[in-house]
């Protein structure tokens, strides 16, 4: 037990406080953004890497991943939909062949998990967060790196918008 709290605390998801002891990360708005702004510099890195240099097989693996998110949302399956967005963003920063990249996003990824679920809850939020990874899948499919990252940069600015309310 006290290892998975140090390994929760070193991921920035638990603090522990004098006298209380180990209790869950409160994220306030300011939080969120800070997180945000850093995962827009990575994705925007790996959007580079990933158009000049991954291997084929990688972009189709993405663009299939962008294939199964699509039938989700036409299901309307929020949850499945959440977890295969969230595996294209990692899928783009791991197939940039950066392990640090990899690293780091993936634990800033896991603090605003939550939060990024609860802002899609809308529907004209959601549309609009398909209608950014449509434009995401035409770009890495064009190896366009300038592009795929000016897309990821508007997608995560349009994030910290969605998820403000679930603040």
């Amino acid at each position: 037990l006290r290892e998975a709290i140090k390994t929760l605390v070193s991921e920035g998801l638990v603090e522990i406080v004098p006298a209380k002891g180990a209790i869950v990360r409160k994220f306030g708005e300011r939080d969120v953004f800070h997180i945000l702004e850093v995962l827009k510099s990575l994705e925007q890195t790996a959007a580079r890497l990933l158009c000049a240099n991954a291997p084929d097989a990688a972009i189709e693996a993405l663009t299939a991943m962008h294939d199964e998110m699509m039938a989700l949302y036409q299901r309307r399956d929020r949850l499945a939909y959440f977890k295969c967005n969230q595996q294209i963003h990692s899928g783009i920063v791991t197939a940039s062949g950066n392990p640090v990249l990899a690293e780091m996003h993936e634990q800033l990824q896991s603090r605003i998990k939550r939060v990024r679920f609860v802002g899609n809850d809308k529907p004209d939020r959601w549309a609009g967060a398909v209608a950014e990874h449509e434009e995401m899948c035409a770009a890495w499919r064009a190896r366009d790196g300038e592009r795929l990252a000016g897309i990821l940069g508007v997608h995560l600015d349009r994030t910290m918008n969605r998820v403000r309310d679930a603040i």
